[in-house]
């Protein structure tokens, strides 16, 4: 599980990255200012997931919990589903693949929500 949560995490930093200066650089101009900052919001919730993924990484590693597992599978598909639609959404004017973006939502704040439960009552 640490070996699959940091690969993750540093896909998900890497990617980020290439999107976020995809986006400063090819975006404007061909988009609008709420589309350009639509795909901003895509880069930098995966780029802040990705460093809780690698957080989780470490806490795995020290510390082997269930836990982990139900926030690694939250954060790694919330981030795919919150990310994934928001890039899809600018990048093809596609307008009801914004109807995913509150599911991705949903299973990042579960995520968190399981991080805190552990924090409260485990000795992770």
């Amino acid at each position: 599980m640490y070996k699959l949560c940091l690969t993750v995490a540093s896909l998900f930093g890497g990617l980020s990255v290439l999107f976020g200066s995809f986006g400063a650089h090819s975006l404007k101009g061909r988009f609008s200012d709420y589309e350009v900052s639509v795909f901003e919001t895509a880069c930098r919730y995966q780029m802040y997931h990705a460093l809780a993924l690698f957080a989780v990484a470490l806490l795995w590693k020290n510390q082997p919990h269930i836990g982990l597992n139900v926030t690694f599978f939250c954060f790694f598909s919330g981030t795919l589903l919150f990310s994934g639609s928001l890039y899809a959404l600018v990048l093809t004017g596609v307008k009801v693949l914004g109807a995913i973006t509150p599911v991705g939502g949903v299973l990042l704040l579960t995520g968190w929500g399981s991080l805190l439960y552990m924090a409260l009552t485990s000795d992770i």
